[in-house]
Protein backbone atom coordinates (compact mmCIF):
# COMPACT_ATOMS: atom_id res chain seq x y z
CA UNK A 1 0.00 0.00 0.00
CA UNK A 2 1.02 3.55 -1.15
CA UNK A 3 0.33 6.44 0.89
CA UNK A 4 -2.43 8.62 -0.72
CA UNK A 5 -1.03 12.46 -2.55
CA UNK A 6 -2.01 15.46 -0.56
CA UNK A 7 -1.83 18.96 -0.50
CA UNK A 8 1.17 18.70 2.81
CA UNK A 9 2.96 16.48 0.51
CA UNK A 10 4.09 19.26 -1.68
CA UNK A 11 5.13 21.57 0.51
CA UNK A 12 8.25 23.65 -0.31
CA UNK A 13 11.45 21.80 0.78
CA UNK A 14 10.27 18.98 2.01
CA UNK A 15 11.50 16.68 -1.31
CA UNK A 16 14.75 18.68 -0.58
CA UNK A 17 14.82 17.75 3.07
CA UNK A 18 13.79 14.06 2.50
CA UNK A 19 16.95 13.93 -0.15
CA UNK A 20 19.46 15.96 2.16
CA UNK A 21 19.06 12.82 4.90
CA UNK A 22 19.13 10.22 1.77
CA UNK A 23 17.65 7.34 0.55
CA UNK A 24 16.27 5.25 2.83
CA UNK A 25 16.96 7.06 5.46
CA UNK A 26 13.76 9.11 6.16
CA UNK A 27 10.85 8.11 6.79
CA UNK A 28 7.08 9.97 7.61
CA UNK A 29 5.90 8.86 10.85
CA UNK A 30 2.77 8.84 13.03
CA UNK A 31 0.06 11.86 12.91
CA UNK A 32 0.76 12.90 9.02
CA UNK A 33 0.48 9.21 7.55
CA UNK A 34 -2.39 8.33 9.85
CA UNK A 35 -4.50 11.49 8.90
CA UNK A 36 -3.85 11.29 5.22
CA UNK A 37 -4.75 7.84 5.36
CA UNK A 38 -8.28 8.97 6.60
CA UNK A 39 -8.45 12.26 4.59
CA UNK A 40 -7.73 14.21 7.25
CA UNK A 41 -5.84 17.56 6.76
CA UNK A 42 -2.37 17.49 7.90
CA UNK A 43 -0.48 20.21 10.07
CA UNK A 44 2.39 18.95 11.73
CA UNK A 45 5.06 16.48 9.74
CA UNK A 46 7.39 14.16 11.14
CA UNK A 47 10.20 12.68 10.06
CA UNK A 48 12.20 9.34 11.79
CA UNK A 49 15.50 8.39 10.61
CA UNK A 50 18.50 6.20 11.42
CA UNK A 51 21.11 8.95 11.83
CA UNK A 52 22.20 10.17 15.30
CA UNK A 53 20.90 13.70 16.01
CA UNK A 54 24.45 15.14 15.71
CA UNK A 55 24.50 13.45 12.13
CA UNK A 56 21.35 15.08 10.64
CA UNK A 57 22.75 18.54 12.15
CA UNK A 58 25.29 18.11 9.92
CA UNK A 59 23.71 17.02 7.34
CA UNK A 60 21.42 19.92 7.38
CA UNK A 61 24.13 22.27 7.96
CA UNK A 62 25.89 21.39 5.15
CA UNK A 63 22.54 21.48 2.84
CA UNK A 64 21.63 24.75 4.06
CA UNK A 65 18.48 23.52 5.76
CA UNK A 66 18.06 25.68 9.59
CA UNK A 67 18.49 22.91 12.29
CA UNK A 68 17.01 24.13 15.41
CA UNK A 69 17.85 21.15 18.61
CA UNK A 70 14.63 21.67 20.16
CA UNK A 71 14.94 18.42 21.67
CA UNK A 72 18.25 16.82 20.52
CA UNK A 73 18.41 14.80 23.95
CA UNK A 74 15.92 12.78 23.18
CA UNK A 75 17.08 12.50 19.12
CA UNK A 76 14.54 15.77 17.69
CA UNK A 77 15.79 18.25 15.39
CA UNK A 78 13.56 20.77 14.01
CA UNK A 79 14.18 21.29 10.12
CA UNK A 80 13.39 24.66 8.48
CA UNK A 81 13.27 23.99 4.92
CA UNK A 82 12.01 26.40 2.52
CA UNK A 83 9.36 27.13 5.32
CA UNK A 84 8.45 23.72 6.05
CA UNK A 85 9.16 22.98 9.27
CA UNK A 86 9.32 19.37 9.93
CA UNK A 87 10.39 17.61 13.47
CA UNK A 88 13.35 14.94 12.61
CA UNK A 89 13.91 12.14 14.85
CA UNK A 90 16.32 9.52 15.30
CA UNK A 91 14.96 5.89 16.21
CA UNK A 92 15.12 5.17 19.52
CA UNK A 93 14.21 2.45 22.00
CA UNK A 94 13.25 2.61 25.74
CA UNK A 95 16.12 2.14 27.80
CA UNK A 96 14.22 2.65 31.12
CA UNK A 97 10.71 3.87 31.85
CA UNK A 98 8.73 5.18 35.09
CA UNK A 99 5.70 6.00 34.14
CA UNK A 100 6.07 9.74 33.75
CA UNK A 101 9.30 10.01 31.11
CA UNK A 102 11.51 7.83 29.40
CA UNK A 103 15.17 7.07 29.15
CA UNK A 104 16.26 6.37 25.71
CA UNK A 105 18.64 5.45 23.70
CA UNK A 106 18.68 5.72 19.66
CA UNK A 107 18.59 2.46 17.31
CA UNK A 108 18.91 2.07 13.71
CA UNK A 109 16.04 -0.43 13.72
CA UNK A 110 13.20 1.02 12.57
CA UNK A 111 10.56 -2.02 14.09
CA UNK A 112 12.40 -1.60 17.56
CA UNK A 113 11.28 2.38 16.96
CA UNK A 114 7.91 1.41 15.59
CA UNK A 115 7.47 -0.74 19.16
CA UNK A 116 8.25 1.62 21.49
CA UNK A 117 5.06 3.73 20.10
CA UNK A 118 1.44 3.76 21.64
CA UNK A 119 -1.29 2.36 19.34
CA UNK A 120 -0.64 0.24 16.43
CA UNK A 121 -2.35 3.20 14.16
CA UNK A 122 0.15 5.32 15.39
CA UNK A 123 3.30 3.31 13.87
CA UNK A 124 2.76 3.91 10.34
CA UNK A 125 5.64 4.57 8.04
CA UNK A 126 5.82 6.36 4.52
CA UNK A 127 8.55 6.27 2.33
CA UNK A 128 8.81 10.09 1.31
CA UNK A 129 9.73 9.46 -2.42
CA UNK A 130 7.71 6.65 -3.40
CA UNK A 131 4.82 6.80 -0.62
CA UNK A 132 5.53 2.90 0.42
CA UNK A 133 4.17 2.43 3.65
CA UNK A 134 5.50 0.34 6.23
CA UNK A 135 3.15 -1.42 8.93
CA UNK A 136 5.14 -3.58 12.09
CA UNK A 137 2.01 -4.07 14.47
CA UNK A 138 -1.24 -4.22 12.03
CA UNK A 139 -2.17 -0.41 11.97
CA UNK A 140 -3.62 -0.60 8.47
CA UNK A 141 -6.03 -3.16 9.51
CA UNK A 142 -6.39 -1.20 12.67
CA UNK A 143 -7.53 2.01 11.27
CA UNK A 144 -9.76 0.58 8.32
CA UNK A 145 -11.80 -0.27 11.30
CA UNK A 146 -11.58 2.23 13.77
CA UNK A 147 -10.11 0.04 16.03
CA UNK A 148 -7.05 1.88 18.97
CA UNK A 149 -4.94 -1.05 19.88
CA UNK A 150 -2.08 -0.78 22.20
CA UNK A 151 1.39 -2.10 20.57
CA UNK A 152 2.09 -5.47 22.09
CA UNK A 153 0.55 -5.64 25.99
CA UNK A 154 -1.31 -2.96 27.14
CA UNK A 155 -0.45 -3.10 30.57
CA UNK A 156 3.07 -2.63 30.03
CA UNK A 157 2.75 0.47 27.65
CA UNK A 158 0.65 2.33 30.43
CA UNK A 159 3.43 1.44 32.89
CA UNK A 160 5.80 2.68 30.47
CA UNK A 161 3.82 6.61 29.93
CA UNK A 162 0.78 6.99 32.26
CA UNK A 163 -0.59 9.22 30.15
CA UNK A 164 -1.34 6.89 27.57
CA UNK A 165 -4.39 5.94 29.50
CA UNK A 166 -5.95 9.47 28.25
CA UNK A 167 -4.21 9.51 24.86
CA UNK A 168 -6.25 6.12 24.34
CA UNK A 169 -9.72 7.60 25.21
CA UNK A 170 -8.66 10.79 22.85
CA UNK A 171 -7.93 8.67 20.10
CA UNK A 172 -11.10 6.38 20.42
CA UNK A 173 -13.01 9.57 20.71
CA UNK A 174 -11.27 11.32 17.75
CA UNK A 175 -11.10 7.97 15.38
CA UNK A 176 -12.32 4.87 17.12
CA UNK A 177 -15.36 2.71 16.97
CA UNK A 178 -15.57 0.16 19.02
CA UNK A 179 -12.95 0.22 22.12
CA UNK A 180 -10.12 -2.61 22.10
CA UNK A 181 -11.17 -4.77 25.27
CA UNK A 182 -7.98 -5.65 26.51
CA UNK A 183 -7.19 -1.93 26.09
CA UNK A 184 -10.30 -0.79 28.12
CA UNK A 185 -9.52 -3.46 30.99
CA UNK A 186 -6.03 -2.07 31.30
CA UNK A 187 -7.08 1.29 31.26
CA UNK A 188 -9.40 1.11 33.47
CA UNK A 189 -7.23 -1.75 36.26
CA UNK A 190 -4.72 1.45 35.99
CA UNK A 191 -6.49 4.44 35.88
CA UNK A 192 -5.15 5.51 39.39
CA UNK A 193 -1.72 5.48 38.18
CA UNK A 194 -2.93 9.37 36.47
CA UNK A 195 -2.40 10.54 39.50
CA UNK A 196 1.56 10.21 39.18
CA UNK A 197 1.25 12.55 36.24
CA UNK A 198 1.60 16.65 35.66
CA UNK A 199 -1.60 18.36 35.80
CA UNK A 200 -0.66 20.27 32.85
CA UNK A 201 -0.34 16.76 31.42
CA UNK A 202 -3.70 15.71 32.22
CA UNK A 203 -5.43 19.32 31.35
CA UNK A 204 -4.02 18.96 27.65
CA UNK A 205 -5.25 15.51 27.21
CA UNK A 206 -9.06 16.24 29.01
CA UNK A 207 -9.08 19.16 26.40
CA UNK A 208 -8.27 17.67 23.34
CA UNK A 209 -10.27 14.94 24.05
CA UNK A 210 -13.68 17.05 24.96
CA UNK A 211 -13.82 18.38 21.38
CA UNK A 212 -13.29 15.56 19.71
CA UNK A 213 -15.76 14.05 17.47
CA UNK A 214 -16.91 11.39 19.59
CA UNK A 215 -16.30 12.76 23.14
CA UNK A 216 -19.59 12.76 24.66
CA UNK A 217 -20.04 8.34 24.42
CA UNK A 218 -16.47 7.94 25.06
CA UNK A 219 -16.39 10.22 28.38
CA UNK A 220 -19.97 8.54 29.43
CA UNK A 221 -17.34 5.50 29.32
CA UNK A 222 -14.55 7.17 31.30
CA UNK A 223 -17.74 7.87 33.67
CA UNK A 224 -18.75 4.46 33.73
CA UNK A 225 -15.47 2.35 34.29
CA UNK A 226 -14.17 5.54 36.90
CA UNK A 227 -11.01 6.65 34.76
CA UNK A 228 -11.70 10.56 35.60
CA UNK A 229 -11.88 9.47 39.45
CA UNK A 230 -8.34 9.60 40.82
CA UNK A 231 -8.01 13.53 38.61
CA UNK A 232 -11.15 15.16 38.48
CA UNK A 233 -13.86 12.87 40.41
CA UNK A 234 -15.88 15.75 39.71
CA UNK A 235 -17.46 14.89 35.90
CA UNK A 236 -20.13 12.18 36.63
CA UNK A 237 -22.80 11.01 34.61
CA UNK A 238 -25.35 14.19 35.12
CA UNK A 239 -21.77 16.15 33.00
CA UNK A 240 -22.24 13.46 30.67
CA UNK A 241 -25.70 14.01 30.15
CA UNK A 242 -25.19 18.22 29.97
CA UNK A 243 -22.32 18.06 27.22
CA UNK A 244 -24.73 16.13 25.23
CA UNK A 245 -27.32 18.74 25.48
CA UNK A 246 -24.48 21.24 25.09
CA UNK A 247 -22.88 19.22 21.96
CA UNK A 248 -26.26 19.19 20.02
CA UNK A 249 -26.81 22.70 20.95
CA UNK A 250 -23.38 23.58 19.42
CA UNK A 251 -24.44 21.75 15.92
CA UNK A 252 -27.99 23.34 15.80
CA UNK A 253 -26.00 27.01 15.91
CA UNK A 254 -23.34 25.49 13.50
CA UNK A 255 -20.71 26.62 16.33
CA UNK A 256 -17.36 24.80 17.04
CA UNK A 257 -16.77 22.79 20.10
CA UNK A 258 -14.75 24.89 22.70
CA UNK A 259 -12.90 22.92 25.17
CA UNK A 260 -13.29 25.27 28.19
CA UNK A 261 -17.13 25.88 27.26
CA UNK A 262 -17.34 21.61 27.19
CA UNK A 263 -15.52 21.54 30.53
CA UNK A 264 -17.83 23.71 32.33
CA UNK A 265 -20.65 21.83 30.92
CA UNK A 266 -19.53 18.64 32.43
CA UNK A 267 -18.98 19.84 36.24
CA UNK A 268 -21.61 20.63 38.67
CA UNK A 269 -22.83 24.49 38.54
CA UNK A 270 -20.73 25.38 41.51
CA UNK A 271 -17.88 28.23 42.13
CA UNK A 272 -16.03 26.38 44.67
CA UNK A 273 -15.71 22.71 43.13
CA UNK A 274 -15.46 25.28 39.86
CA UNK A 275 -12.40 26.95 41.05
CA UNK A 276 -10.73 23.78 42.38
CA UNK A 277 -10.96 22.13 39.24
CA UNK A 278 -9.49 25.28 37.34
CA UNK A 279 -6.76 24.84 39.87
CA UNK A 280 -5.99 21.44 39.95
CA UNK A 281 -6.14 21.05 36.23
CA UNK A 282 -3.27 24.27 36.33
CA UNK A 283 -5.56 26.33 33.87
CA UNK A 284 -4.99 29.80 32.74
CA UNK A 285 -6.40 32.68 34.40
CA UNK A 286 -7.85 33.54 31.68
CA UNK A 287 -9.51 30.02 31.30
CA UNK A 288 -10.53 29.81 34.82
CA UNK A 289 -12.27 33.37 34.71
CA UNK A 290 -14.01 32.26 31.53
CA UNK A 291 -14.80 28.42 32.76
CA UNK A 292 -16.71 30.73 36.31
CA UNK A 293 -18.33 32.49 33.83
CA UNK A 294 -19.98 29.90 31.77
CA UNK A 295 -21.36 28.05 34.97
CA UNK A 296 -23.44 30.98 36.24
CA UNK A 297 -26.59 31.18 35.86
CA UNK A 298 -26.90 34.93 35.61
CA UNK A 299 -29.03 35.99 32.20
CA UNK A 300 -32.20 37.39 33.41
CA UNK A 301 -31.74 40.52 31.40
CA UNK A 302 -31.79 38.97 28.51
CA UNK A 303 -29.44 37.45 26.14
CA UNK A 304 -28.30 40.63 24.11
CA UNK A 305 -27.99 42.80 28.03
CA UNK A 306 -25.34 39.53 28.71
CA UNK A 307 -23.44 39.40 25.63
CA UNK A 308 -23.23 43.61 25.94
CA UNK A 309 -21.94 43.47 29.89
CA UNK A 310 -19.70 40.46 29.41
CA UNK A 311 -18.74 40.22 26.20
CA UNK A 312 -20.45 38.24 22.88
CA UNK A 313 -18.01 35.08 23.12
CA UNK A 314 -18.33 34.72 26.90
CA UNK A 315 -22.35 34.85 26.67
CA UNK A 316 -22.90 32.19 23.93
CA UNK A 317 -20.66 30.17 26.44
CA UNK A 318 -22.86 30.67 29.07
CA UNK A 319 -26.32 30.59 27.38
CA UNK A 320 -25.27 27.50 25.68
CA UNK A 321 -23.97 25.97 29.17
CA UNK A 322 -27.71 26.71 30.60
CA UNK A 323 -29.45 25.41 27.40
CA UNK A 324 -30.60 28.75 26.36
CA UNK A 325 -29.87 27.79 22.33
CA UNK A 326 -32.30 30.58 21.02
CA UNK A 327 -30.47 32.94 23.13
CA UNK A 328 -26.86 31.79 22.11
CA UNK A 329 -28.02 32.03 18.15
CA UNK A 330 -29.03 35.59 18.66
CA UNK A 331 -25.75 36.40 20.46
CA UNK A 332 -23.70 34.76 18.39
CA UNK A 333 -25.00 36.83 15.35
CA UNK A 334 -25.02 39.75 17.41
CA UNK A 335 -22.40 43.24 17.30
CA UNK A 336 -22.92 45.38 20.70
CA UNK A 337 -23.32 48.53 20.14
CA UNK A 338 -21.26 51.30 21.93
CA UNK A 339 -23.38 53.69 24.42
CA UNK A 340 -23.70 56.62 22.41
CA UNK A 341 -22.93 59.26 25.00
CA UNK A 342 -19.96 60.60 27.33
CA UNK A 343 -19.15 62.06 30.21
CA UNK A 344 -18.75 64.78 28.63
CA UNK A 345 -21.97 65.21 26.88
CA UNK A 346 -23.27 64.85 30.52
CA UNK A 347 -21.23 68.02 31.57
CA UNK A 348 -22.84 69.55 28.74
CA UNK A 349 -26.36 69.09 30.07
CA UNK A 350 -25.54 70.65 33.27
CA UNK A 351 -23.94 68.30 35.61
CA UNK A 352 -21.04 69.43 37.55
CA UNK A 353 -17.92 67.32 37.30
CA UNK A 354 -17.13 64.34 39.63
CA UNK A 355 -18.48 61.33 40.62
CA UNK A 356 -22.07 62.36 39.64
CA UNK A 357 -21.03 61.87 35.52
CA UNK A 358 -19.88 58.28 35.82
CA UNK A 359 -23.63 57.44 38.35
CA UNK A 360 -25.41 59.24 35.77
CA UNK A 361 -23.37 57.41 32.78
CA UNK A 362 -24.47 53.72 34.56
CA UNK A 363 -27.88 55.08 35.24
CA UNK A 364 -28.43 55.73 31.54
CA UNK A 365 -26.70 52.72 30.12
CA UNK A 366 -28.80 50.52 32.27
CA UNK A 367 -31.70 52.25 30.89
CA UNK A 368 -30.66 52.05 27.48
CA UNK A 369 -29.87 48.19 27.99
CA UNK A 370 -33.13 47.83 29.19
CA UNK A 371 -34.93 49.28 26.48
CA UNK A 372 -32.42 47.33 23.90
CA UNK A 373 -30.33 49.55 22.73
CA UNK A 374 -32.67 51.90 21.22
CA UNK A 375 -30.80 54.50 18.41
CA UNK A 376 -28.94 57.89 19.05
CA UNK A 377 -32.33 60.46 20.01
CA UNK A 378 -33.64 57.84 22.42
CA UNK A 379 -30.50 57.26 24.46
CA UNK A 380 -30.30 61.30 24.42
CA UNK A 381 -33.49 61.61 25.85
CA UNK A 382 -32.34 58.83 28.39
CA UNK A 383 -29.78 61.20 29.17
CA UNK A 384 -32.27 64.54 29.53
CA UNK A 385 -34.30 62.54 31.80
CA UNK A 386 -31.69 60.79 34.14
CA UNK A 387 -29.85 64.30 33.98
CA UNK A 388 -33.10 66.11 35.16
CA UNK A 389 -33.19 63.91 38.29
CA UNK A 390 -29.89 64.32 39.15
CA UNK A 391 -30.41 67.67 39.00
CA UNK A 392 -33.82 68.52 40.85
CA UNK A 393 -32.14 66.44 43.57
CA UNK A 394 -29.04 68.48 43.94
CA UNK A 395 -31.73 71.60 43.89
CA UNK A 396 -33.88 70.23 46.97
CA UNK A 397 -31.09 69.23 48.90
Amino acid sequence: MTLPDAAWRHQPGLDRLAATLGPGNARFVGGAVRDTLLGLPVTDVDLATPHAPERVVELLQAAGIKAVPTGIAHGTITAVSSGAVVEVTTLRRDVSTDGRRATVAFTDDWREDAARRDFTINALYADPQSGEIFDYFGGLEDLSRRHIRFIGDPLQRIAEDHLRILRFFRFLARFGDTPDAAALEACTARANDLMALSRERIRDELLKLLVAPDAVRVLGLMVERGILIPVVPEIGTAGVERLEALAEHEAMAGLTPDPIRRLAATLPADAAANEAVGARLKLSNAERQTLASAIRPDFAEGPLALAYRIGPERAVDRLLVAGELAGAVAVAAWTPPRLPLSGGSLIGRGLSKGPDVAKALRRIEDRWIAEGFPDDDRAGQIADSVVAELLSRDSSA
